[in-house]
């Protein structure tokens, strides 16, 4: 590719020869002027004022016109010396974040190609280091005769400069946006959210410019003599009364339907279509937790410990075992304290050293509530011994 401007990028003190490269290119069509009765070309002619002579372009120049009419020349020379570091130079300021940069300010774009191999160094340095901090480089370079702002950025193996608009050269959106109150409801964002989701991503290498292929065509046509103009149809615009919720699931029915997707109506997101069904499990409540506070056991207040009837599972069973043996041990351990009452002291309810009539019935009444709670079966086994005894 043919360069179009040949200088050096100031990265600090390193200096990097360059070549700028245009990188992009217009494949619009353009037409000539002609005289329509005859077809014959329309040319413009640069012509002096003062004597009506056609000038050639070597001998056209520049100059600067100011308020009273009078023109100032300006010359090439003149412009070279101005004291500028960026008239051969693209110097490199900061580096900042790609998003701090508002698309409004890009311009034209280019590549910038190593000028020569002592280069290729100091470029493949800066190309990497700007890849690395993953920032672009804010720069000013002059072309054209002015002096303009530049980012720089990395595209493959190449390092890209974009033209950027000095700040002030954006204009502000002042009356740009509707002057009028407008509510958008929940319903139509959803359905624009539905229709943004079907209608996806695209790849953009695929794009391409229908009408400048239509135009192509069309010149291909008249040139052979096969041309027959159609009349295209035109939609009416303006004026109507649009129900947009409508408008809204049409759209979504014809961009499921342009992917082969169906057309299974357009309902917004957490609706019946496509919405995902939560799937209740019920809780399965203990056989154990359904007695409740309600039958407490006899001299305890604790009904929610109320046990199973004989025959339970095998972990009463177990307790039962483990309650006689208990009580067996307490009877050795308080043989002493007389008479045959203490032997109901030595049941699993605890009262282990308690004498006479009254202990007895509070021991008797403390293991009839142990009782319940390891089973009918260990009661009987651990009382009516017992009582015999005491007869």
């Amino acid at each position: 590719m043919r360069s179009i401007w040949n200088g050096a990028i100031s990265f600090g003190l390193v200096s990097i020869p360059i070549k700028l490269v245009n990188a992009t290119e217009s494949h619009s069509i353009s037409f000539r002027q002609i005289h329509v009765s005859d077809g014959g070309r329309v040319r413009y002619r640069k012509v002096c004022e003062l004597d009506g002579e056609e000038v050639p372009s070597a001998e056209i120049g520049k100059g600067y016109e100011e308020a009273d009419g009078s023109i100032v020349p300006i010359t090439d020379e003149d412009l070279a010396q101005l004291p500028l570091a960026t008239a051969k130079t693209i110097e490199i300021m900061s580096f900042v974040p790609a998003e701090e940069i508002d698309p409004l300010q890009m311009d034209a774009a280019y590549y910038l190609a190593a000028n020569g191999a002592t280069a290729a160094k100091p470029y493949t340095l800066l190309r990497e280091a700007l890849k690395r901090s993953r920032k672009v480089a804010i720069a000013k370079y002059a072309l054209r005769g002015r002096e303009r702002l530049g980012m720089l950025r990395v595209v493959d193996d190449v390092i890209a400069m974009h033209g950027l608009l000095w700040p002030d050269e954006i204009r502000a959106p002042e009356g740009v946006a509707p002057d009028v109150a407008v509510s958008v409801r929940d319903a139509e964002l959803d359905l624009a959210d539905a229709l943004m989701a079907t209608l996806g991503e695209v790849e953009m290498a695929s794009l391409h410019d229908d009408y400048r292929e239509a135009v192509e065509a069309m010149i291909v046509a008249k040139s052979g003599g096969a041309f027959e103009p159609t009349e295209a149809v035109v939609e009416p615009a303006g004026g109507q009364v649009i129900d947009l919720m409508a408008a809204l699931e049409k759209s979504v029915r014809a961009a499921k339907a342009s992917r082969g997707e169906g057309d299974g109506g357009a309902e917004a997101p957490g609706g019946a279509e496509g919405g995902t069904q939560a799937e209740v499990t019920p809780i399965r409540r203990k056989a154990g937790a359904r007695a409740g506070a309600g039958s407490s056991g006899t001299g305890t207040g604790r009904g929610a410990a109320a046990p199973k009837a004989v025959g339970g599972k095998k972990s009463t069973a177990a307790s039962a075992k483990k309650t006689a043996a208990a009580a067996t041990k307490k009877k050795a351990t308080t043989a002493s304290a007389g008479a045959g009452k203490s032997a109901a002291a030595k049941s699993t309810s605890g009262a282990s050293k308690s004498t006479g009539r009254a202990a007895a019935t509070k021991s008797t009444a403390k293991t009839a509530a142990s009782a319940k709670k390891t089973g009918a079966a260990s009661a009987k086994k651990a009382a009516t011994p017992r009582k015999r005894t005491s007869a």
